[in-house]
């Protein structure tokens, strides 16, 4: 197989990375508009390596793209992939510009249209999900996600950086990262309470805290909280009823369910082996970003019909996101 990646910022760089070292037969070509990502990916990876998109094209190939662009820039590269007879693997979009027209060419021309969630492919929220789903009492949550924006890439400005721009903010992309797994367990939005603030001096032009009640179609409840201000990376979840406590911490080591006939918490090691990167924080870990790639390519092989999410599934998602920034501060909102 040919692939090629599109994008050699930081998620492209992973997806090159985890490809090299677990598909070894499978050829990887790259493209960036920055000359030195370009040299930094060469030397990294030793892959051949474009500047020019006419060029990356004319010269290979492909069976299929990567596309690791900043997020308002994924529509038109989707629309031209597809237009090539390419399948498409794509980061998370944050906007749906294009979806019915990409969804609609993709289907025309029977071709994968993959969009990458990788939460979904965490054990830790595939086990959640299975004690959910095997209950038969309405299930409620607690989830905090807090980063301080300027940590999230500290080898360049978060102004440079794509959270920085109002349209594809830090708090949509962690709610673009969250709810569809929440979506995909707790099932569809009923009603919407949002508050929501700025508490730091950073300059951004959108809040940077956000307290979100949710309450689900089957009366399961929640509260949602994303901020850009914690100083401490956090990723704290509770999930409660009468028969399930689950404790997670966002890390492979801090995964906890109450034993009710020990009466106490217990540790659940859902994982063999943890691969890690360390210029990221210990909540992100590499395991799921490969389980999607390898997703995909069943899907391209012929033995998965389809990724754990949609297009179709994810313009709900941000449909919901689009709602939670348009409420007034301490509104309510019938979805």
């Amino acid at each position: 197989m040919n692939l090629g990646v599109i994008g050699l910022g930081s998620m492209g760089k992973r997806r090159i990375r985890l490809i090299k070292e677990n598909f070894p037969q499978i050829t990887v070509v790259g493209i960036d508009s920055s000359k030195e990502r370009c040299d930094e990916v060469k030397s990294l990876f030793d892959i051949d390596v474009y500047n020019d998109s006419n060029e990356f094209f004319a010269q290979n190939k492909f069976d299929a793209v990567f596309i690791s662009t900043p997020p308002l820039t994924h529509s038109n590269l989707i629309k031209q992939a597809l237009n090539s007879n390419l399948n498409v693997f794509t980061e998370i979009n944050l906007v749906s510009d294009g979806y019915v027209e990409n969804i609609n060419l993709a289907n025309q021309n029977d071709l994968v249209l993959f969009l990458s969630s990788t939460q979904l492919y965490r054990k830790e929220i595939k086990f959640i999900n299975s004690k959910v789903q095997s209950s038969d009492k309405i299930t409620n949550y607690i989830y905090h996600i807090g980063n301080y924006l300027p940590d999230w890439h500290p080898w360049e400005s978060y102004k440079n950086f794509f959270v920085g721009n109002k349209k594809t903010n830090g708090c949509r992309e962690i709610l673009a990262i969250e709810l569809p797994w929440i979506v995909d367990v707790f099932g569809d939005i009923k009603k919407l309470h949002v508050s929501k603030n700025k508490i730091t001096d950073l300059e951004i032009d959108y809040p940077d805290s956000f307290f979100i009640n949710i309450i689900h179609e089957n009366g399961s409840r929640g509260v949602l909280i994303v901020d850009l201000a914690s100083r401490k990376a956090v990723r704290n979840l509770e999930i409660i009823n009468e028969d399930i406590y689950l404790s997670w911490d966002g890390t492979p080591q801090g995964f906890e369910e109450f034993d009710f006939d020990l009466n106490e918490m217990k540790k659940l090691n859902l994982y063999e082996e943890i691969s890690k990167e360390n210029e990221y924080n210990q909540t992100i870990i590499e395991n799921a970003y490969l389980e999607e790639i390898k997703d995909f390519f069943n899907v391209l092989s012929g033995d998965a019909n389809e990724g754990l999410h949609s297009f179709e599934k994810d313009k709900y998602v941000l449909d919901i996101i689009d709602t939670i920034e348009s409420i007034n501060d301490n509104d309510v909102f019938e979805v």
